[in-house]
């Protein structure tokens, strides 16, 4: 299995497909990051592709992997990202065709 694209390739890549120069492309991803992460609290949608959501994740007792001490992990709210349905059966379908090749 390959390695996932860069940003610098997806930037291209988009470019290409859209017609618009690398420059725009950038700051267009730049936003919709700096949009996401100020929205995360309220849910960040992003139709097609997923959901940003706030968790609360409670305590726990967890083990030190290098001393095998038990520890308290305090309980703490985290960022998940739930996947679409859609976005889960385009990943699937893919899973079934032949890779592509790289750019």
């Amino acid at each position: 299995m390959g390695k996932g694209m860069t940003k610098a390739q997806t930037i291209e890549y988009l470019a290409q497909k859209t017609e618009l120069n690398k420059k725009d492309v950038s700051r267009v991803l730049d936003e919709l990051a700096a949009l996401a992460y100020s929205e995360a609290s309220r849910g960040f949608t992003v139709p097609g592709f997923g959901k940003l959501v706030i968790v609360d994740r409670a305590a726990r007792m967890g083990r030190n992997p290098k001393t095998g001490e038990a520890i308290q992990i305090p309980a703490k709210r985290a960022v998940k990202f739930r996947l679409s349905k859609e976005a889960k059966d385009g990943v699937a379908a893919q899973m079934t065709r032949p890779e592509p090749s790289s750019m």
